[in-house]
């Protein structure tokens, strides 16, 4: 087994991993392929593959986090190991790796994600549970019915609108996202790296619904094949109360659901109530659970 920086050509291999430990997570090869070979523009970006005869086992990302105003605050990126592969450090050799590269970037402060299963494995690393992330599914065949908007709100793609609209909308609505950070430092360069310009971002099918030309909620597409991630739903905190988000993403799932997507997964801090609501009265069911996870980086 040796731990190396991640590749482009491996991005296959970082996929099929994903699809046998993660697979309610959505991603493809092309949009992994482009991530390692065009990292984050806010710098410190790495990703790490471990490999066992020439096959990919393991896999982590770390940043620090360049979306919240809190200092030193960085990211370990969904570490996963091939179950064949658990119980041989791989797993604590990806973490090493992850954190190595992130103390020299000044980060003091780190976050990841875990399986309940893997609880023990973050607690013996130094990692404490702090936030349960519900993952859920939808089967959209078929798809929930969409009602029909009010008078007022018109729904569109948001292939039609001007990027910066949906920015400002998603950084209006992200300020009281729960979480162990607040979402309060993302620039227009970032989003448009994380959100607009991501290969999976189905344009058409993700919806914004308008007020008098504001943007006042919307639901985004990332797709693989016939599976979609709804990567984010919102409303405006000025537009909130009219069922504004629930239309945007329902009017979202009937559009993906019309090209061939047969499958919707989305994942909720249990702590968000509102949207869980939402899911509910679509149909999501839940598939699976992790917890976010800190600790300090001494």
């Amino acid at each position: 087994m040796r731990i190396r920086v991640a590749q482009p050509d491996d991005a296959p291999g970082v996929v099929a991993l994903r699809a046998i430990v993660y697979p309610y997570l959505v991603r493809g090869i092309e949009s992994t392929r482009k991530m390692l070979a065009e990292p984050p523009p806010h710098g410190g970006w790495a990703a790490f593959v471990a490999e066992v005869d020439g096959r990919v086992v393991g896999w982590t990302s770390a940043e620090p986090n360049a979306s919240t105003s809190v200092p030193d605050f960085g990211n370990v990126n969904l570490l996963h190991v091939h179950p064949d592969h658990r119980r041989r450090g791989v797993g604590t050799a990806l973490l090493t790796a992850a954190t190595d590269h992130l103390r020299p970037l000044g980060v003091r402060r780190v976050r990841a994600m875990a399986q309940s299963d893997s609880l023990p494995f973050a607690d013996r690393h130094g990692f404490s549970p702090s936030r349960e992330v519900r993952y859920s599914a939808l089967d959209l065949n078929p798809p929930p019915a969409l009602p029909e908007p009010p008078p007022a709100v018109l729904l569109r793609p948001i292939a039609e609108l001007d990027p910066r609209l949906l920015y400002e909308a998603d950084v209006a609505s992200a300020i009281d996202e729960p979480g162990d950070v607040p979402v309060d430092a993302v620039t227009f360069e970032s989003w448009q790296y994380d959100v607009w310009d991501e290969l999976g971002l189905d344009k058409t099918a993700s919806t914004a619904a308008l007020v008098d030309g504001e943007v006042a909620a919307f639901s985004l597409v990332k797709r693989d094949g016939d599976r979609m991630w709804s990567n984010y739903t919102c409303s405006v905190p000025a537009y909130r109360g009219r069922g504004l988000a629930r239309l945007a993403k329902t009017a979202a799932l009937n559009r993906a659901a019309a090209t061939g997507v047969r499958t919707a997964y989305t994942s909720n801090d249990e702590a968000n109530a509102p949207m869980l609501a939402i899911n509910a009265r679509l149909g999501y069911r839940p598939v699976a659970s992790q917890w976010t996870c800190l600790a300090d980086l001494t």
